[in-house]
């Protein structure tokens, strides 16, 4: 008993004598190394972000016909900077790195990333800037992890961080981008690193703040859906009624993406000719079917505020899943969350033509997360970022929705290294 009071006075004493080293607080130095890879992300973010409006700006002034040799030209430049600087690699690389490789992510092919995602999304690529924002910020989590010489599952949870700050950064979304980059790691057991889901918080919150202060864009939702009266019971059903279509739509679009690939795969030529072929099909969509084109951050408003007829819903829907498909696979870089909400709205508006009448909010919003559920096996995130993306703030009937799409996915999943088979 004497020694423990000792002990404690001893204890007492050195913490009086040295008042800076005494914290009363939960947080630690860790706390304000993950605040500071958030504002490193947020940074970046809002560089990329800045550059990528500027290039679309300039870009969308070709249209008709025009499309089709500038989506080949940007095809070949992306390429050949790819040939040159490095192949930085794709999702599957980013979930396997973090996974097998104790969440190192190389940083040494960032430029390429950078450069050839500039080029293949503001020149019209079906995929969105939060994958390569994602490699990006979370190699960058990586290098300042080395150069502290921070290792183990410390280095791991910044480079989650990092991802986690990238995702927040576009989807404007702290906790979903940060269950996202958690999510996305595996198919079945949805996150495998929740010591990771704190410093993925941390970073996303400063990351954000620091985006929003720099781009100077609006908090609020992205998209202006039709107003959802107060929801119901018969809601939670429908909800996975309507997820059925989602579901379905994300079947399709898995089977054309493996298609694709292995159309693609066959072609034993240089990574710039294939590009330069994806890019002649991309842009032969986006002639005949313009509102195909590009990543759909804006489209999807289109989409919303306009009338359309079923016949021509249907083949929009057709042809968004081709130009996506063909982006993914041809080595044009970028992500398909958000050209997969376009898809999910798509399906939304197919069935509301097919059967009039119905709750217009409730059919687009679980057809939006049954197919990026089904796809991405992220139910829980899905939830979270649609509902601040769409200002759909009943979570319940998007959670079932999601979890419709996550449980009636194809057992194999379209990103392979969420199966956990190193590769």
């Amino acid at each position: 008993m004497d020694f423990k009071r000792r002990r404690l006075a001893v204890t007492l004493r050195n913490q009086l004598n040295y008042p800076l080293q005494f914290n009363p607080f939960v947080f630690s130095k860790l706390f304000l190394l993950w605040v500071a890879v958030g504002i490193v992300g947020g940074v970046i973010a809002s560089f990329y972000w800045t550059v990528l409006e500027s290039l679309l700006h300039y870009l969308s002034q070709f249209q008709g016909f025009a499309v089709i040799p500038l989506m080949t030209v940007a095809g070949l430049l992306a390429g050949l900077i790819i040939h040159f600087l490095g192949d930085p690699g794709e999702m599957d690389l980013i979930v396997n790195n973090i996974r097998f490789k104790g969440g190192r992510l190389e940083p040494k092919n960032n430029p390429a990333m950078i450069l050839s995602s500039w080029i293949c999304i503001a020149s019209g690529g079906s995929a969105g800037p939060e994958a390569p924002l994602v490699q990006v910020v979370g190699s960058t989590g990586t290098w300042i992890a080395r150069k502290l010489r921070i290792k183990g599952e410390d280095l791991r949870s910044l480079s989650i961080a990092g991802m986690a700050s990238a995702f927040t950064a576009l989807f404007g979304a702290p906790l979903g981008g940060s269950l996202f980059a958690l999510e996305i790691q595996h198919h079945k057991h949805i996150s495998e690193y929740y010591q990771a889901l704190m410093p993925a918080l941390v970073a996303s919150c400063s990351g954000y703040v620091v985006f929003i202060l720099l781009t100077h864009i609006g908090i609020g939702p992205t998209w202006v859906f039709p107003i959802y009266s107060t929801p119901e019971l018969n809601d939670f059903f429908y909800a996975m009624l309507y997820a059925l279509a989602g579901t379905a739509a994300g079947w399709l679009f898995i089977l054309t993406v493996r298609q694709s690939r292995s159309l693609f795969k066959k072609l034993r030529v240089p990574i710039y000719v294939k590009m330069t072929i994806g890019g002649l099909l991309i842009g032969t969509i986006a002639y005949f079917v313009p509102l195909s084109r590009y990543f759909s951050h804006d489209e999807l408003n289109v989409l919303l505020e306009q009338q359309f007829t079923l016949k021509f819903l249907l083949i929009l829907l057709g042809a968004k899943i081709l130009a996506i498909a063909f982006t993914v696979t041809s080595g044009w870089r970028g992500g398909f969350i958000i050209p997969l909400f376009f898809v999910g709205a798509t399906v939304g508006l197919v069935v509301n033509a097919a059967f009039p009448g119905q709750n217009l909010p409730l059919i687009m919003v679980s057809c939006m997360a049954a197919i990026n559920a089904c796809v991405t096996r992220t139910p829980i995130s899905t939830t979270v970022l649609l509902a601040t993306l769409t200002g759909f703030h009943h979570f319940i009937p998007i959670l079932f929705a999601s979890l419709t799409g996550f449980f009636l996915a194809p057992k194999t999943p379209l990103i392979n290294a969420q199966l956990g088979i190193k590769e």
